[in-house]
């Protein structure tokens, strides 16, 4: 990522229609597993610039939400969000003693890492951190058919299928609670700008991500109800989604 994606996420993150949409199916498929207000340990691993840390104080009570990340910038913009529990470190080596938290997350932080093997010792570490009975949120972006100038931008090394997301954390010890994809309504929407459009040059290059001009700001208010409907879906029928440009697997780390 460039220093100014940095900056554009820090500026949209609390309000862009994917960022809040996604935190809200963030948090149907959570509360399922981790009721609110109790006291938890939490680590998000590659916090950004830090709205996701602030977003899941939620689930910690009296606890504290610490989040790590690799790029200076990022923790720098989270600072002036006002959190405090921060540590540069990559999630490959997470500087903390085993069975340190209750709760971990991992929000598109395995798609950027650029080594073989990086995402394996990644989850690795992530089990090895997270206390026997607790539970990880892991996201990655889905479908390497979807690749486009929006994964160049951003660095994204992999996308993921949902079946081989489940597989590498199952082969890590952890047993998966629920497996779906997300932001389905929009995968034909999403799959035109970026096979068609982008590729024919007929759309911005770059990433998506970045504000809207003013015409077109009712778009995100329609596109974040779109993935409210999914939330909502999610939290109520309990049934996965069979396709989308996000793959969720949540999961727990076995009592021993």
């Amino acid at each position: 990522m460039q220093p100014e994606d940095y900056n554009f996420m820090y500026e949209l993150e609390d309000h862009f229609w994917w960022f809040a949409g996604m935190r809200t199916i963030a948090a149907a498929l959570l509360d399922q597993y981790c009721e609110r207000n109790c006291n938890r340990t939490i680590l998000d691993a590659g916090c950004g610039t830090g709205s996701n840390l602030m977003w899941l104080q939620r689930y910690a009570g009296d606890d504290g939400v610490y989040g790590i990340d690799l790029n200076l910038q990022a923790l720098q913009l989270s600072r002036e969000r006002g959190c405090k529990r921060l540590v540069q470190a990559s999630v490959t080596d997470l500087p903390f003693g085993n069975s340190s938290f209750d709760l971990m997350t991992s929000f598109d932080v395995l798609v950027q890492l650029p080594t073989s093997g990086a995402d394996v010792q990644a989850i690795r570490e992530m089990y090895r951190v997270l206390k026997p009975g607790g539970i990880g949120f892991i996201r990655a972006a889905a479908n390497e058919w979807l690749r486009s100038g929006h994964d160049e931008a951003l660095g994204t090394q992999k996308r993921y299928r949902l079946s081989e997301l489940s597989s590498r954390l199952e082969h890590s010890g952890f047993v998966v609670l629920r497996a779906t994809y997300a932001n389905s309504l929009l995968l034909p929407a999403a799959a035109f700008r970026r096979l068609v459009l982008k590729r024919t040059g007929l759309a911005d290059s770059g990433s998506d991500v970045k504000p809207l001009p003013s015409w077109a700001r009712p778009i995100n208010t329609i596109l974040r109800v779109m993935l409210q409907a999914e939330a909502a879906w999610l939290r109520t029928m309990h049934l996965n989604l069979p396709a989308g440009v996000s793959a969720i697997c949540v999961v727990r780390k076995p009592d021993r």
